[in-house]
């Protein structure tokens, strides 16, 4: 089955994809309660749905699938890791340490767009990338849920685009925090909500999932992968996810980027120049997973935003030393008060 938003001047309808077109729920619920209601009741909506009249995927703005509360965002492939490495300390390969456990960071639930929304050029960015990969989203609440017994907490299966500021990002890691305003201000989630059940034929033997993923760029492919490549599998990032902590119906488990191409910046790491170049306005961004679909934005200009000031420098090692000869000339009955 596979699940839509979807809005026609102005009103947004939820209800799932078939072969002829989009079908309504009848009481017009939001993806997040169906997915909160768990998979067998999601299927008998979904099927009571495709009995009524289609609306051609014409006449309707796809919007994301869901509104997800929480986006987190792994880095589940080595070829990936390797390439930026080599974007951003000119040296390859893969930290003992990355293999230890998958890393993620969270991301901006409410910057999500729709699978053929544009995408705006973030403030101060001059370095905009693209992130090809695919998200598993939760259905049943659950804390450190073992690998095991992760995979009944996937309902379904989204396309994943985590467009980056690569420059601002650079700067904002040499600070030992982020990514934040390199990434949180679009992420393309769609076109649609494509469940579990009929992903299960594409699983390998181990657990991972046979999926060729592709991203073109003005319409030239440049970036191939398959997502059995990953070095966990989705429901180890589920268990990841839950560890000393929960997760919640409707949260979104991004794979990571895929590797051979999966971004621009893996691109120029193993090249060692920009070339493509930058995404600039009117570059097209088209993104394939097989069975899940395709998603498609066209990048644009983005408006302005205000500055804000650098932080005021203070000399604090003067205060420091001020404070402790102040402390050392103090009573002992005034250091205790």
């Amino acid at each position: 089955m596979r699940f839509a938003t979807w809005e026609i001047d102005g009103t947004v309808t939820t209800g799932v994809a078939g072969p002829d077109g989009l079908h309504a729920f009848a009481d017009q619920r939001p993806i997040l309660e169906i997915v909160r209601q768990g998979l067998p009741a999601a299927l008998e909506a979904g099927t009571a749905a495709l009995r009524s009249s289609p609306i051609t995927f014409e006449a309707a703005r796809l919007l994301p699938p869901l509104n997800p509360p929480t986006v987190r965002d792994f880095a589940a492939f080595a070829e990936h890791i390797d390439g930026v490495s080599r974007l951003v300390t000119g040296e390859g390969g893969v930290i003992p340490e990355w293999y230890e456990a998958p890393v993620f960071y969270f991301s901006n639930p409410y910057a999500m767009i729709g699978a053929y929304d544009d995408v705006a050029v973030p403030p101060g960015c001059d370095v905009l990338d693209y992130e090809l990969e695919v998200a598993a989203v939760i259905s049943g609440d659950g804390s450190s849920v073992a690998p095991h017994d992760a995979r009944s907490h996937i309902f379904g299966y989204t396309i994943f685009n985590d467009w980056s500021a690569r420059d601002i990002q650079t700067r904002e890691m040499k600070v030992g925090l982020g990514p934040t305003k390199a990434k949180d201000f679009a992420t393309t989630l769609g076109p649609f909500l494509v469940t579990a059940d009929e992903i299960d034929e594409f699983r390998t033997s181990d657990g991972f999932l046979d999926l060729e993923a592709t991203v073109s760029l003005n319409g030239t492919v440049i970036g191939r992968d398959n997502l059995r490549n990953m070095s966990w599998t989705f429901d180890e990032l589920v268990a990841q996810a839950s560890r000393g902590t929960w997760v919640r119906s409707g949260d979104v488990l991004g794979s990571g980027t895929v590797g051979n191409g999966g971004c621009l910046g893996e691109i120029w790491g193993r090249s060692g120049e920009r070339d493509p170049s930058p995404l600039q306005p009117g570059d097209v961004v088209e993104m394939t997973v097989d069975v899940l679909g395709s998603i498609r934005n066209v990048v644009v200009a983005g408006p302005p935003a205000p500055q804000i000031p650098e932080g005021r420098r203070h000399d604090w090692a003067a205060h420091r030393r001020a404070r402790w000869v102040a402390y050392r000339g103090c009573s002992s009955l005034d250091r205790r008060r």
